[in-house]
């Protein structure tokens, strides 16, 4: 009991500061309101900056099957694709950032569960970073560099489609190892105490989603007959989901314990 008044009168015990500062302190690292904070902004950043470059960029410049067409739309906007290159990087980096600040939310709930979906979500990372390397490609392809004078502009677009063809491609598969991301902090938030439930399965839908998708692409030669299908299946959950997820991320920062 001495000890203890002690330590209260130096400071070590403080029944005042709130419970996110003390756990904190003890781990001597940041505390779980800050990281939610910091995680939200980078939600509703990711957001701006995958609308942009996915849909402004990608889908505005890239014509499907026609490598005339996408070269000359990449060589009339340039700047507008190295943006788009921009954006993808910002999102590459945040991306990590996110992985670590949802593991410090979430490892009181369950630490190993939470040191999962944080390598799912780095592994997605990967992916995408790797996916990135095929935009330098055809931007590359669709240069001037001399050495690409052993090729006819019919050959380098053709070329420059197939790269962003696998950019495409690799992104697809980091999506379902994203879903599995997805799926993991769903079960944390429901077996959390401090977090609507319905969030945490509406996550994993949209996490199952992701995955569903990219088997589908694998497994039906028929694929683009049932595209728009498979887009709402995966786009309508995972904007509700994450758009919430973001917002909730940024509330729970802001609330008193």
């Amino acid at each position: 009991m001495i000890e203890l008044l002690s330590d209260q009168e130096h400071g070590a015990i403080r029944p005042g500061d709130d419970a996110d500062k003390d756990s904190a302190e003890i781990r001597g690292g940041s505390s779980p309101r800050r990281a939610a904070q910091l995680a939200g902004v980078a939600y509703v950043a990711l957001f701006i900056l995958g609308v942009f470059a996915n849909f402004v960029v990608r889908e505005g410049l890239v014509v499907s099957g026609n490598a005339q067409a996408t070269a000359g739309n990449i060589a009339e906007s340039q700047g507008l694709f190295r943006l788009g290159l921009v954006a993808f990087l910002a999102i590459f980096i945040m991306d990590i950032v996110i992985s670590w600040a949802l593991h410090l939310v979430f490892r009181d709930t369950s630490h190993d569960l939470s040191v999962l979906a944080a390598c799912f979500r780095l592994m997605y990372t990967v992916f995408l970073g790797v996916a990135v390397v095929f935009l330098f490609q055809a931007l590359q392809l669709l240069g001037d560099a001399p050495f690409l004078g052993v090729f006819d502009q019919d050959q380098l677009n053709a070329q420059a489609l197939v790269a962003l063809d696998m950019f495409n491609w690799t992104w697809l598969i980091g999506l379902m190892v994203f879903g599995g991301h997805l799926i993991l902090i769903g079960q944390l938030i429901v077996r959390s105490n401090y977090a609507p439930k319905s969030l945490g399965y509406l996550l994993m839908l949209s996490g199952t989603s992701y995955v569903i998708d990219t088997l589908a692409h694998a497994v039906l030669s028929n694929y683009h007959d049932y595209k728009t299908g498979f887009v709402i299946m995966v786009a309508l959950p995972a904007v509700i989901a994450e758009g919430w997820f973001g917002v909730w991320l940024l509330l729970r920062a802001r609330r008193e314990p």
